[in-house]
């Protein structure tokens, strides 16, 4: 996992009374979208807070494909995550929020007294007049292969997740799948390997066009309508049997490494029983990003409406619209459009 080291950011034993102090918002969730919110809110001159189960801020970026290259972010044609990353970490640091990593969200209740919310964690409770849920799509997990031996190639030339891209060179690699990440991995690896080889079940791919027509102009050997259905191996991957699933006739690939990328499994655990609108392992938000609850918010992955398209372009913007939202149900003299932000006092970070 890569490590920044943004002093900001480090986790410092805090007192407990400095831990129950309200503020105006809690942002759930370390991402692309909670680290714009969190700079958001500070832009608005809202205290903020950030909560994520992960021991450090990034998100997806940083925990899963730190080398991957990023093209729907705005101002970069091309950037790689963990670039990305650590731009939006000193964005959202301008405004200095508190930082709590590594604690996973439990309950939340809200305070009828003190007219906040209560927020628990795995390490303790935080307190905040306002939330943005930005926590991607839940919970992830890469989806496994189900082959009775895979198991045991794990960390032995079979990967899920490339965390150092140049231990691939001069290998023989297979890919598995035909989304964003496979082919965007298909074209980054290319280049490093001796030998690239996809294979998809499909003829039709769920990525970007004009990643996939750059992985069919390149080296990349492409097996569509293929399978893995078996790995085989003296304690370590040496050959992936594939098999035609209109044939089912099977081909032996002599590999040293299989990357499998065929997607994550979600959960929102105990997110699900918040009271929120769900929509399989999304929570319906309204025009303001609310969830149903007032002064609760949610954004990015993690919110759906008609018409939903998730990118982390869109993220950004309703991060904004849910942080503009949540100040006006702070202060309803506060107005939910600013203008824009060349406008306000300049304030140093």
């Amino acid at each position: 996992m890569v490590r920044f080291d943004w002093p900001a950011v480090r986790l410092e034993s805090r007192t407990v009374s400095e831990d129950s102090r309200v503020v105006d918002i809690v942002v759930v969730g370390g991402g692309p979208v909670g680290l714009f919110g969190a700079f958001y809110a500070g832009l608005r001159g809202m205290s903020v807070r950030i909560v994520d189960s992960l021991a450090e801020l990034g998100g997806q970026l940083v925990a899963l494909y730190p080398e991957k290259y990023i093209y729907d972010s705005p101002g970069h044609p091309k950037i790689l995550a963990k670039d990305l990353a650590r731009l939006l970490i000193e964005q959202a640091m301008f405004y200095k929020p508190e930082v709590f990593l590594g604690e996973q969200v439990r309950g939340l209740e809200y305070d009828e007294i003190g007219q906040f919310y209560r927020l628990t964690t795995t390490a303790r409770e935080h307190r905040a007049r306002t939330l943005l849920i930005a926590a991607g799509a839940g919970a992830l997990d890469p989806r496994r292969l189900t082959l009775p031996n895979a198991s045991a190639y794990e960390g032995r030339g079979l990967h899920y997740v490339v965390r150092e891209p140049d231990r691939f060179a001069g290998r023989r690699i297979l890919i598995v799948g035909g989304g964003d990440s496979a082919v965007d991995w298909a074209n980054h690896l290319a280049p490093l390997a001796s030998s690239l080889t996809l294979a998809h079940r499909r003829d039709v791919f769920r990525a970007h066009e004009e990643s996939v027509a750059q992985m069919k102009r390149g080296p990349t050997r492409l097996l569509l309508f293929h399978e893995l259905v078996a790995i085989e191996g003296d304690a370590k991957v040496e050959r992936a049997i594939l098999q035609d699933n209109r044939s089912k006739d099977r081909l032996t690939l002599e590999v040293d490494d299989i990357l499998v990328n065929i997607g994550f499994q979600t959960s929102l655990g105990p997110l699900k029983d918040w009271g929120l609108t769900l929509e399989r392992s999304q929570i319906r938000v309204d025009s303001s990003m609310n969830c149903g609850l007032p002064g609760v918010f949610a954004s990015g992955d993690v919110a759906a409406y008609e018409g939903k398209i998730k990118l982390i372009a869109t993220g950004y913007g309703e991060a904004a619209i849910a942080v503009n939202h949540a100040k006006h149900y702070l202060d309803p003299a506060a107005r939910v459009f600013p203008g824009y932000s060349s406008d306000l006092p300049r304030q140093s970070g």
